[in-house]
């Protein structure tokens, strides 16, 4: 069912006067809090009242006209005024939130869902990232909805820039295998042809449509309104339209910009049957008819609004001014100037308004305040609350022995899950961006199948007995396989992580993508995080430890974002059933209200499970597990100790043959396994009041009766660890890695970089003098 199929008629004139009112509301706030609210440090406020001004026709078609209660909108970031202002009319935002856009506590720069008080469907201001979260909001509601059948079906709308599709991120999207059959899936772009600086040279708009139409997206434009129209028709149109289709952008900008003489004189370009045209319309048609562009016709938007095909994704070229209807419209440095007081009450006169009550209702009963409490009631969504997620086992009760890794301590973590706790299993999503097999997630994939927007289809491999990783996608299956494009995997992500909030229904994503990757990935899961996504995102393999790879795949500054990442939670296990027990602590904190995102750094790095020494008796095993997932527990200790060695992840073994070593020279030496810098971080805060987290991990891990000068070592940049020392204010020496790596054997990697047992013992030595 379409959407037109659900609305009642709206007459123009109606939807006019609520445009109006849209107009002024969202420039009256922006000039509210830069011009009226008092500001003493001085500072711009900021706001983009071109910027929303682009906006206006586009969101009052969409949401008086077209917009059910089961669709959802990512607003560009600077149209933020006009979603509020729209939101206010309809009755879902109080009249008191307009003075207090951009105030602590009030209205967000940009529309937050976890912020502004109003409803926000994306979280938008990472360019880019806001215009295809609803690609992914859409495979999630989907892949929700295959699950448990409780999601629905509705339009996903994203209302973009057109400066965005500048950004990578944008055609990362728009190119994944998954996308062209998102038939719920519409992009309006706010072709307004200028960016911050200036008006963009050439917006090539026909190769933007080549571009989306063979990614298979169906592609409408909205160029001209109907007065333009109409005049094309006329004797002299014709050369009127290719006069100006043929127009560069800044020649049309300028044209906004020219007073009725110079619109005469300069558009004809010597063509007499455009002069002719010309001189049979009135000064004010002219100067109407100029600005005649489709994204700011009701009827041109709703004849393309008609024409969408719900098979494939759309988009929408909508042609727009920046700073229509306002004095700055069409300057070429309007992105964020601001109406100074007499304007502004020129503007409250042309829209029907007063500057000295800005805040005014409608008239009540009018037509225009009718329809508004009539879209209001038709898109009052229920409240979502949230199912109870499954309760996750904090320890399988298993042992890992011999030599193994944390990366596939990763898959038999999730296998296990499927045994002892098939519920908590059923909610885990895992996505990968093509390297499911070298990740160790073939055997989690062999098991729960991959899921497929078309339902199940043929494995040709099914019968080849010498293909081990089963490639059997369904509709039913839980990993996720996705392009070589980290972007598009954390953005789905996010997504996945929000279906508690959105639909009620908990999942536990998992993303699994190798760890010099996770800056590329980070900012649009920072974005995740922040809009409410909660995810686990693994790092893995890490470090120089994949020394043969040489410096174009070793990562270093990684641990450093679980340290200081906000938000999310993160561990560096060192072994096996560390591993498990990171991982399961990490799953029950997902799909929760208090939840958290987490990030974990694991390796490839074989480790004997021996040296964890973890204790058989049931209550000690139990006191290691928490001191695991709380960040740091001991694994050996001596006698009197000189010297502590804190070390985390894969330079464990390091870390105890140095201990051994410096022990036998008569240097004994304790061993603290760091699993956390992050929680160690803000136990340190917590003991000195600074953040609300419980100081007994140090206590246990660090007490001051065995404070010793100490030596940190981590594969990874040595700032993470050098914060340690501050526990019991100890002589601290710091070793990691600092430098792009080599291609090598990992003894020699080690030794080039300064983490190799022989450095331990010497930085030690050198420490106690």
């Amino acid at each position: 069912m379409t959407a037109e199929a659900t609305m009642p008629a709206v007459g123009s004139a109606t939807l006019q006067a609520v445009e109006d009112r849209v107009l002024w509301l969202a420039t009256a706030m922006i000039d509210h809090a830069n011009r009226v609210r008092p500001n003493s440090s001085g500072l711009k406020v900021g706001g983009h009242q071109a910027s929303s001004a682009s906006m206006v026709t586009i969101m009052t078609d969409l949401w008086f006209r077209h917009l059910r209660p089961e669709d959802r909108v990512s607003v560009k970031p600077h149209a933020s005024p006009v979603l509020h202002a729209i939101n206010h009319l309809i009755g879902e935002l109080d009249a008191s939130y307009l003075t207090t856009l951009r105030q602590l506590g009030g209205l967000q720069s940009y529309p937050s869902r976890a912020k502004d008080p109003d409803p926000v469907d994306y979280s938008t201001g990472s360019v880019g990232i806001g215009a295809t979260a609803p690609i992914w909001g859409a495979l999630s509601r989907r892949y929700v909805d295959g699950f448990r059948g409780t999601a629905g079906r509705g339009r996903q709308y994203s209302l973009v820039g057109d400066a965005e599709l500048d950004e990578g991120a944008v055609w990362e999207a728009v190119l994944d295998q998954h996308v062209e059959n998102l038939g719920e899936v519409v992009w309006i772009v706010d072709l307004n042809r200028q960016s911050l600086d200036r008006v963009v040279p050439r917006i090539a708009t026909g190769k933007l449509n080549g571009m989306f139409a063979a990614a298979g997206w169906q592609v409408l434009t909205v160029k001209w309104g109907p007065l333009l129209e109409g005049l094309f028709a006329r004797p002299g149109g014709a050369a009127l339209r290719a006069r100006l289709d043929d127009m560069s952008n800044a020649e049309y900008q300028r044209l906004l910009r020219r007073d009725v003489v110079g619109l005469r004189e300069h558009l004809p370009a010597g063509d007499p049957g455009i002069s002719a045209l010309l001189a049979e319309l009135a000064d004010d048609q002219l100067t109407a008819a100029v600005r005649d562009l489709g994204g700011h016709s009701f009827e041109a938007l709703d004849e393309a609004f008609a024409q969408i095909d719900d098979s494939r994704p759309t988009v929408i070229f909508a042609y727009t001014v920046k700073g229509y209807r306002l004095p700055t419209q069409g300057h070429p440095q309007n992105h964020s100037a601001l109406l100074n007081g007499q304007q502004m009450v020129e503007l409250a006169a042309a829209l029907g308004t007063d500057l000295d009550d800005p805040w005014a209702p409608l008239e009540p009963h009018s037509p225009a305040a009718d329809l508004c409490r009539l879209v209001g009631r038709r898109l009052r969504r229920d409240p979502v609350v949230p199912i109870e997620p499954p309760r996750v086992p904090m320890d399988f009760g298993r042992t890992p022995s011999g030599v193994a890794t944390t990366q596939a301590a990763l898959g038999r973590a999730l296998l296990d899950l499927t045994r002892e706790a098939p519920a908590a299993a059923s909610r885990v999503v895992t996505v990968s961006p093509d390297v499911s097999s070298s990740t160790n997630l073939g055997g989690w994939v062999n098991k729960v199948g991959v899921w497929s927007t078309e339902g199940e289809r043929t494995n040709w491999f099914a019968d080849d007995a010498e293909t081990i990783l089963h490639w059997q996608e369904q509709a039913e299956g839980q990993h996720i396989e996705l392009g070589i494009a980290e972007v598009n995997l954390v953005s789905l992500l996010g997504e996945l992580g929000a279906t508690w909030s959105r639909w009620g229904e908990p999942l536990f994503p998992i993303g699994v993508i190798y760890d010099p990757f996770v800056h590329r990935a980070l900012e649009p899961w920072t974005y995740g995080v922040y809009a409410g996504g909660q995810s686990i995102l693994v790092g893995t393999p890490s470090g120089v430890t994949l020394a043969p790879e040489g410096g174009a795949h070793q990562s270093i500054t990684t641990p450093s974002v679980g340290l200081e990442q906000p938000g999310v939670l993160t561990y560096e296990p060192a072994f096996a059933l560390d591993a498990e027990w990171t991982v399961l602590e990490c799953l029950s904190r997902l799909g929760r209200p208090d939840g958290t995102a987490a990030y974990l750094r694991l390796s490839t790095r074989p480790v004997d499970q021996k040296l964890a020494s973890v204790p058989t008796d049931p209550a000690a095993r139990e006191r290691r597990r928490r001191q695991v997932v709380a960040g740091a527990y001991p694994p050996r200790r001596t006698t009197a100790p000189r010297l502590t060695i804190a070390v985390m992840g894969a330079l464990v073994t390091e870390a105890l043959a140095a201990a051994d070593r410096l022990t036998n020279e008569g240097i004994a030496t304790d061993v603290v396994c760091v699993t956390s810098p992050d929680l160690l971080y803000r136990a340190v805060q917590g003991r000195h009041g600074r953040e609300r987290a419980s100081s007994w991990v140090l206590e246990q891990s660090f007490p001051a009766d065995r404070a010793t000068p100490m030596v940190t070592v981590l594969d990874g940049h040595p700032h993470t660890l050098a914060f340690l020392g501050t526990i019991n204010h100890v002589p601290v020496t710091s070793l990691g890695v600092t430098q792009f790596g080599q291609s090598g054997t990992l003894e020699e990697v080690y030794r080039l970089h300064g983490i190799d047992t022989d450095s331990i013992v010497i930085a030690a030595l050198d420490l106690i003098g």
